[in-house]
């Protein structure tokens, strides 16, 4: 009887460290995949959804 539950125990165990690597590499990819810079171009908008202001000519003369 303990040998069954110490076997149990062990297989308890490996599932539970195999699950958790499964989660951490599932995270990772998704935070690769979030914050991957993206290829198409933007626009004229910033990667963070704000729009640039745009410099005139007489803006550079001014500083």
């Amino acid at each position: 009887m303990k040998k069954l539950l110490a076997l149990a125990v062990v297989a308890g165990g490996v599932f539970f460290l195999i699950k958790r690597n499964r989660d951490a590499k599932a995270e990772a990819d998704l935070w690769r995949e979030a914050t991957a810079p993206t290829e198409r171009p933007t626009n004229g908008v910033s990667p963070n959804g704000s729009a640039p202001a745009k410099a005139g000519s007489d803006a550079a003369s001014k500083n």
